[in-house]
């Protein structure tokens, strides 16, 4: 929908806009870009699968590489480094992606072969194609975790947790000030994060995840809401943050 409504922007300045997960180089001035901080979000399950993993090796199917994909990867692999680190071991991650963000089958063979090779915990981030890592996950009795929305449902005894979107709370938040007259397009991009409870871990978390992880994932969780922890989101912010824990 992007271009979509960059054009209808553009045709008609008297009307705000907004769109979610799109922003652009040049934009119309009343266009608001609602941008989310899935670095966050995976920084935590990355944390989990860190503590969980019994091998010391995960993994993350993804779909087509871009920017916004770059931060769920980066902010995973950030996640899981710094559970190691506090653990004191290294923790291996493969990462490989579909090429698809539909491709359920292709996505499955990859989580197939990472779980043969020894992972027990991946991160399943890749749309629509991620279910795929879910039906992998079920048939090898190993963990997943879901993305954007909670996905425990979807195999109650391996999804341990997901990358949570709360995509409704923001909009429930724009539309109190639309309704209130305050909600203008800016023209700009504004990134939601944990501070605004519009990423997170899943509700389910605690049927599969240990309390004693739960809580040291909250303790992460405060600490980079409070600027303590800034979680990766590209290669060179991935290579900062591990420079940090040396």
């Amino acid at each position: 929908m992007a271009d979509a409504i960059s054009n209808a922007a553009a045709t008609n300045p008297d009307i705000q806009y907004g769109i979610v997960d799109s922003s652009y180089e040049e934009q119309p001035g009343n266009l608001a870009s609602i941008l989310f901080k899935a670095q966050e979000s995976s920084f935590l399950v990355g944390y989990i699968a860190g503590r969980m993993t019994e091998t010391d090796h995960v993994g993350l199917v993804g779909p087509i590489v871009n920017p916004i994909i770059d931060q769920f990867e980066y902010g995973f692999r950030g996640g899981v480094a710094y559970a190691a680190n506090e653990l004191g071991k290294e923790i291996q991650v493969d990462i490989q992606y579909a090429e698809s963000f539909s491709d359920d089958a292709k996505a499955k063979a990859i989580a197939q072969v990472m779980y043969n090779d020894g992972a027990d915990v991946i991160f399943a981030m890749a749309g629509g194609a991620g279910l795929g890592v879910i039906e992998a996950a079920k048939e090898a009795d190993k963990y997943v975790i879901g993305v954007d929305m909670d996905q425990n449902y979807l195999a109650p005894d391996n999804v341990i947790t997901s990358a949570v979107k709360n995509v409704g709370e923001i909009m429930f938040q724009l539309s109190q000030e639309v309704q209130a007259g305050t909600f203008t397009g800016s023209g700009t991009g504004t990134s939601y994060g944990l501070a605004e409870d519009a990423v997170g871990i899943a509700p389910t978390s605690d049927k599969l995840v240990p309390a004693e992880i739960l809580q040291a994932t909250d303790d992460v969780k405060a600490k980079m809401i409070e600027g303590a922890i800034e979680a990766p989101l590209s290669e060179e912010t991935l290579t900062a943050f591990l420079d940090t824990l040396e």
